[in-house]
């Protein structure tokens, strides 16, 4: 029966010194994991694209502001005044972490996906939103109820921007939506071109940045970005809380996201008027310790040395991809020829961030998820990554698999990883699996979930969430 390696690294440390420990502490760095057929392993979190774990800083805040906790805008207590104050600092703190303009509104959502939509109900009445076929759903959907067009990437982002030229020069859009870095690949687009272009042909931007802000410094005023849309649980502050900023003109005009106390000024009992600035689209009481938590996120990202940082992401990067294109069978994917996805380019530069896709030949993504879960305590996303025409674009309409890394990652994750996929192929699964509500598990599952935590029952045991 397989279990995790024990054999030496797979990989050249020396050549990846800025990747050997973690740049940050994170919660759950030290989780054990277990094995079935026994033993146990500390759990390799390759999955920060899908939810990033929270920062030790980040959480120890969370317990500073707790007790605290109480109505926002809305109580002359000691506890709410503070909540106010600390929820208003947040928005100053958000705002200087990704350098938005003074006036630049910063407006507090749930995710990304929230303040994508929350934008879509602020465009103007004439034009068309132009999106790239390589976004995330969360860019692409919102779009799709009003007149929109889209541009089929081409292979090198050279001729991408050139198929986006000729589109905005066509006239008629109002508004160019795109994401900051591929959450399928993890490359990297060049944001200020693509603000140059749709301003030349005066439309404006907005960017999808939920995985390019918890890898790369972003600049808005200094890019010409209009619109940036993040989340906290991609910017370890998983605390539910999402970030809508910039120019206000569009939102203070815009339907009103939620309609409800704090987002008006003046209601009667048939009519009603609408406040301006965030508040018009923060209807409800906020999430204090949401907007708390992903503002000292960002303070902590923040403060980070920006070379080693960057040195640390890539040479982890370079590892992986190092390490899966020695093994016969795995295919590392990229979406344009001309990225310069390597551990050499400047973090202001493009390449890509920490997300790398593959596939092995042979082997269903899903099954090989399981199997380097179950066999190797090593945690990878398989499926479609809410992207389904890029999936089908790169020929993978059935998925594949993705690891991602951030702060708290370390080579010895990547070299478990890698060591998994090469005994895969070399030696085959070491148990069987089978299908259990959509998704596989081993046949008989040894694994025991924490008394706190709910089993979900199976002809297989726990089966592993569902993904897209």
């Amino acid at each position: 029966m397989s279990t995790a390696l024990s054999h030496a690294p797979v990989l050249s440390r020396d050549a990846y010194p800025d990747a050997l420990a973690p740049l940050a502490e994170v919660v759950g760095s030290e989780l054990r994991a277990p094995l079935v057929g026994g033993g146990e392993v500390r759990y390799a979190n390759l999955d920060y694209a899908a939810s990033a774990p929270a920062l030790a800083d980040v959480a120890s805040h969370l317990n500073e502001v707790l007790p605290y906790y109480a109505s926002v805008h809305r109580g002359a207590g000691y506890a709410s005044q503070i909540s106010t104050s600390v929820y208003e600092n947040a928005r100053a703190i958000v705002r200087s972490f990704v350098g938005g303009r003074d006036d630049d509104a910063v407006i507090f959502t749930r995710n990304t996906t929230e303040s994508l939509n929350l934008l879509a109900g602020c465009l103007p009445a004439r034009g068309d939103v132009l999106y790239l076929d390589v976004e995330h759903h969360a860019n692409l959907l919102p779009w799709q109820a009003r007149p929109h067009r889209s541009v089929i990437a081409a292979g090198t982002i050279a001729e991408t921007l050139e198929l986006v030229r000729l589109q905005l020069s066509d006239g008629g859009v109002s508004l160019l939506a795109v994401t900051g870095a591929s959450n399928v690949t993890g490359e990297v687009l060049p944001l200020a071109t693509l603000a140059e272009l749709a301003h030349e042909h005066g439309a404006r931007i907005a960017v999808d940045a939920a995985q390019l802000a918890p890898h790369r410094r972003i600049d808005v005023a200094g890019t010409g970005i209009d619109y940036l849309a993040f989340s906290g649980h991609k910017l370890y502050a998983p605390f539910g809380s999402g970030v809508l900023l910039g120019r206000p003109d569009w939102l203070d005009a815009g339907r009103p996201h939620l309609a409800g106390g704090g987002a008006v000024r003046e209601v009667r009992l048939d009519a009603v008027t609408w406040a301006e600035g965030p508040a018009r689209h923060e209807g409800g009481s906020p999430n204090v310790l949401g907007a708390a938590t992903l503002a000292r996120a960002a303070q902590v990202l923040g403060g980070l040395d920006e070379g080693l940082w960057h040195r640390h992401e890539q040479q982890l990067r370079a590892a992986l991809i190092d390490g899966l294109s020695d093994i016969d069978g795995v295919t590392v994917h990229r979406l344009f020829a001309d990225s310069e996805a390597d551990a050499s380019s400047e973090p202001s530069a493009g390449g890509a961030i920490g997300v790398v896709n593959f596939s092995v030949a042979g082997h269903d993504s899903g099954l090989t998820a399981a199997y380097l879960s179950a066999e190797h305590g090593v945690g990878v996303r398989d499926g479609r990554f809410c992207a389904h025409p890029v999936l089908r674009r790169l020929g993978l309409a059935s998925g594949s698999l993705r690891a991602s890394f951030g702060v708290g990652s370390r080579l010895e994750d990547v070299e478990r990883l890698v060591g998994g996929v090469r005994q895969l192929v070399e030696k085959g699964l070491g148990l069987d699996y089978v299908v259990d509500a959509g998704r596989w598990v081993p046949a008989r599952d040894t694994r025991v979930f924490p008394d706190w935590a709910p089993n979900t029952p199976g002809t297989a045991g726990a089966a592993p969430c569902s993904t897209d």
